[in-house]
This record gives C-alpha cells, structure tokens and sequence, in this order.
C-alpha cells in the first residue's frame, strides 16, 4: 500500500500494492503552503512513512490533545466555546520523514513537528488549504484509511 498525497488539488490517494487506485479523499493542507522547515505552519513534502496510529477504537469526533484524547467528543457548540483551538480529532496517523536534511533530522523533522493525517470538525472546509500544516479529513474517510493502512506505510507529499 502507499498513500499520496497531492497539495495543489487537494487530494489523498491510497494505492494497492499493485498500484491501483483504491480510495481518493478530500483534504486540506498548510494554509502557509509546503514547506519543511520548523515553525513555517506548511505541510512537508517528500517521502514519509505513518510512524504511529493513535486512536484506535475511539468515538468519531474523540477530541485530541497532545495525541491523547482529552474525554470531550466535538460538538459545533463545543467548538463555538473554543474558536482558536485546532481541533484533531478522532484518529492520528503520525508521520515521519524519510529524507535527512530534507524533511527528516534537525530543523525540518516532520515527525518533530508533529504533522499528523487527522480528523477534523464536519463544518472545516476541504480541498483547500486551511491547517497549521498537518492534513485534515473528514472523520468517516480517515477511520476508513485508519483501518484501511498499517503502521510504516509510504506516504508521499507532492507539491
């Protein structure tokens, strides 16, 4: 399996082992763009693999801090109580780079920067840049990738 992501249409893609077309999902990226290095807000490119699958068998919309759910389940009216927050929601799949110097080791460690593939409010739109770098799917399409996709799968983030 490998997953693609592309940023200027704002798509995921997950491929068989064949390299066949299996799903295609909305998402959104960076609203800073691509980009690597620490604290740019931008989604990374290049070769990744899903270092970790955090979640597993939480309600849809489980709130999310720190990777670790916080109790509260997301409402519109609990995200109206909290407007600034950056709502991670229902699954994690935490990704790591593969290219030292690029997206991996010392200032543009994707892993260290904690960029996720995560569930977001129902309301957020996709299919145009919007997160603080991480890339956001509607909950129903990443349980379904969730459950879909093993640890260390590739994933490719194309600019």
């Amino acid at each position: 399996m490998k997953i693609a992501i592309h940023i200027p249409s704002q798509t995921l893609e997950l491929f068989d082992g064949a390299g066949r077309l299996l799903h295609r999902y909305p998402v959104s990226t960076g609203a800073n763009g691509a980009g690597e290095e620490s604290g740019s807000f931008c989604t990374p490119r290049g070769r990744h693999l899903i270092r970790a699958k955090i979640g597993a068998g939480q309600p849809p919309n489980t709130v999310f801090v720190r990777r670790r759910p916080t109790g509260e389940i997301y409402t519109p009216e609990l995200g109206a109580q909290y407007p600034g927050r950056d709502w991670i929601l229902t699954r994690i799949l935490w990704l790591s780079g593969c290219e030292p110097g690029y997206n991996r080791l010392g200032s543009c460690d994707t892993m260290r920067r904690y960029i996720y593939i995560h569930g977001t409010p129902d309301e957020t739109p996709l299919g145009e840049p919007g997160s603080k770098g991480c890339v956001r799917m509607r909950n129903r399409d990443l349980i379904e990738l969730f459950d879909l996709v093993p640890a260390g799968v590739a994933v490719e983030l194309i600019a």
